[in-house]
């Protein structure tokens, strides 16, 4: 049990309302965390006060306020993910002697926010800041694979949605389709000539404390530097360095 219930039960309100699809009314608030009614609403009076609530009086319902947005802001200014991702990769890079990076899923695309490249290993195209498409690269296809099906789908609607680099890679929803199932069935993501001819990636996803998508890891390698009979074994390297990257991104 906390030794301070208030702020334990403040968090768990704010961490309620932001799983739901709306406001929600103070008794399913109050039922779904098993609190009392009464504690719910001296809560939610005091959130209310300072902005992280809104109450919808007509709907009798709260939901979030402004001051969860501007803590949301202040979250993405801070560039945790790249702060906390970039020490993890470069450790990663130094044990394995291959260039690696993080990227996060934007729209159809991923975005890299941090690129380690090892000693003696040519340039790659994934500078922090570059976007490539996410069906072709291995960190997209990792993150793409943690998607709910309908959302996938909207994100690839017709097969104008799937721009191509080399001629390879999946051109249809249906291929994508089976390019995910096998990187939930392993558990990792690769590609192979892809993005760059001659070049092979394995990435690794990132979850956050709700269980969604917050970054890939990938180690990017010249094709005849590790046989593919080697890359499971790279991406439980990899696993390894997504699940501290999961852990400090939860606080823990």
């Amino acid at each position: 049990m906390s030794k301070v219930p208030a702020a334990e039960n403040t968090l768990r309100i704010l961490e309620y309302l932001g799983a739901q699809r709306g406001p929600m009314p103070a008794a399913s608030i109050a039922h779904a965390l098993g609190l009392p009614r009464s504690s719910v609403y001296h809560l939610l009076t005091v959130l209310l006060e300072h902005g992280f609530v809104l109450h919808f009086p007509e709907a009798k319902r709260y939901g979030l306020g402004v001051a969860t947005y501007e803590l949301s802001s202040a979250f993405s200014r801070q560039e945790p993910l790249t702060r906390l991702g970039r020490p993890i990769l470069a450790g990663l890079v130094d044990a394995i002697g291959e260039s690696g990076h993080v990227a996060v899923l934007h729209g159809r695309d991923v975005v890299y926010i941090a690129e380690e490249r090892a000693p003696r290993r040519p340039r790659l195209v994934t500078d922090v800041g570059v976007r490539l498409p996410s069906h072709l690269t291995a960190s997209g296809r990792a993150l793409l694979a943690t998607l709910p099906a309908g959302q996938l789908r909207a994100l690839y609607p017709d097969a104008g949605a799937f721009e191509d680099r080399t001629g390879a890679g999946p051109h249809s929803y249906a291929e994508l389709k089976r390019v995910v199932a096998a990187v939930r069935e392993t558990g990792y993501a690769t590609e192979d000539g892809e993005v760059t001819p001659g070049f092979a990636s394995v990435a690794v996803s990132v979850r956050d404390h709700a269980g969604w998508p917050a970054a890939g890891i990938a180690i990017t390698f010249p094709r005849e530097n590790l046989p593919r009979e080697e890359w499971p074994g790279l991406a439980a390297r990899i696993a390894e360095a997504a699940a501290e990257l999961s852990r400090r991104i939860r606080g823990s």
